[in-house]
């Protein structure tokens, strides 16, 4: 029962972590008192041929920001959003078939983590993007979007009159980063990691068709099954339904460093501060420039 509860999750999310499908099997047969303990069940995927297997792939180029189109500033370096659709990150990134590589625009919230808008398409035109906005436009209400600031890095396509025109007359902030620092748009870099190495890089996709159905169950899963570290082991679904501080469940190399020299971090680095958008949102466009 348990394997067969390992494969199935493996079969579905190819790359997926054992510490992840562990919690997805005992969140699904914690009652049956069969699962075993994370060390056992690691070595039980192992044994059966279910650890994440890494392929080697080409890497091609999506973002081109030597172009004479407006770059706007980062307005949501340091801002820790409180809610969903306070901040909303854009990225593009690749999918080969055997027809050709297809580029996938995505947009997700920086909230919640979930992946509100995405298109796909054999080229890198601004109308991909511009159709994974609009996507991610159509779920949210007219009235909420002058507290939304749209965060990108500096492409020709987040760039583009006909993309910039749409931020605006739908009265949403703009954000780019700085650099080619993928920090400064880490949010959308993780998703973008995470579709790859846990799904694309594991797949032989044919055909942009099979591509695209595929990439609808996978952001499926992403969304509504995947638990993500970064928001308590929770689902982006159930995350973009609620507010306040999320706990994350995992720390990066600087602040273990801080926790070993016994700095609390809370009150020395500000973890947990009230660093979110909310009422700053307005003082942040003030010091910027709304757009």
């Amino acid at each position: 029962m348990v394997l067969d509860a390992a494969r199935e999750y493996r079969t579905a999310c190819p790359g997926m972590g054992c510490t992840k499908i562990y919690r997805l099997v005992a969140g699904k047969l914690g009652g049956t008192g069969r699962v075993p303990g994370r060390d056992s069940f690691t070595e039980l995927l192992r044994e059966n041929g279910l650890m994440v297997r890494m392929r080697r792939r080409r890497h091609y180029r999506t973002t081109y920001s030597d172009h004479n189109y407006r770059k706007y500033k980062n307005l949501i370096k340091g801002v820790v959003p409180s809610r969903p659709n306070q901040i909303w990150v854009a990225d593009i990134t690749y999918v080969e078939t055997d027809e050709g590589v297809c580029y996938l625009s995505l947009v997700t919230d920086a909230y919640s983590h979930k992946i509100v808008g995405w298109a796909l398409g054999p080229t890198l035109e601004t109308r991909y993007p511009l159709e994974a906005l609009r996507m991610a436009l159509a779920q949210v209400p007219e009235s909420s979007l002058p507290f939304l600031i749209h965060h990108s890095d500096r492409g020709c396509q987040y760039c583009s009159y006909e993309y910039v025109g749409e931020l605006k007359k739908r009265n949403i902030g703009i954000s780019m980063t700085q650099s080619g620092d993928p920090l400064e748009n880490a949010v959308a870099e993780r998703a973008n990691g995470i579709l790859k190495t846990e799904w694309l890089y594991k797949m032989k996709l044919r055909t942009r068709s099979e591509c695209r159905r595929e990439l609808e169950r996978i952001i499926r899963f992403y969304n509504e099954e995947r638990p993500h570290m970064s928001i308590g082991w929770q689902t982006p679904e159930k995350v973009h339904s609620q507010e306040g501080p999320q706990r994350r469940c995992w720390r990066n190399p600087w602040e273990r460093r801080l926790a070993n020299k016994n700095i609390s971090l809370e009150e020395d680095v500000g973890l947990d501060n009230d660093n979110h958008i909310g009422d700053s949102v307005n003082q942040i466009r003030d010091t910027e420039g709304k757009v």
